[in-house]
């Protein structure tokens, strides 16, 4: 499948089997994202992957509604950054995210970008505060989001490249 196919068919995927990720797969995601771009070359990502079931479950209550799809993930991983060492921690954690959906794509795996920064849980606590403390990340390291992964049970349409909203480039000035 060339590149262009590939964005063109990702979707994200919420529903799962039970069939777990196999390990060359999972190694394969991790690579991913570790080989992304980020400010000045820091590689300042730390991820944090998750298989045990009483986690996810616990994962998933992150937030009141979205985070659903981690309950039943074969596997999440956690997304964060030291921002001590990248003032672009945003993004540095945004493209490894990206790097790792695209590359389970490319295995035949379905994923969802689960959005933490910036959310809170059902006491009010906020989202990235309760992922830290659940799993022991250092204050320094900052939530951005969780990546679900699994096979895939159900069958999402490939992007209408015809809905493509061309108004929204300009070139040379807005």
């Amino acid at each position: 499948m060339s590149f262009h196919d590939l964005i063109i068919n990702r979707r994200s995927i919420r529903k799962y089997t039970s069939e777990p990720v196999s390990p060359e797969d999972v190694r394969m995601i991790l690579e991913a994202a570790l080989l992304a771009p980020s400010s000045k070359s820091g590689r300042a990502w730390q991820l944090v992957a998750v298989e045990d079931k009483e986690t996810l479950e616990r994962l998933s209550q992150c937030r009141p509604s979205g985070a659903g799809p981690v309950k039943n993930c074969a596997l999440a991983i956690v997304v964060t950054v030291d921002s001590t060492i990248s003032g672009a921690w945003m993004e540095d954690a945004s493209i490894a995210a990206s790097y790792m959906q695209l590359q389970a794509a490319d295995l035949g795996l379905g994923s969802c970008w689960i959005q933490v920064h910036g959310r809170f849980a059902e006491d009010g606590t906020p989202s990235d505060q309760y992922v830290q403390e659940l799993l022991g990340i250092p204050e320094n390291c900052c939530v951005l989001c969780m990546v679900t992964l699994g096979h895939p049970d159900e069958t999402r349409r490939p992007q209408d490249i015809e809905k493509l909203k061309w108004e929204n480039v300009h070139v040379g000035r807005f």
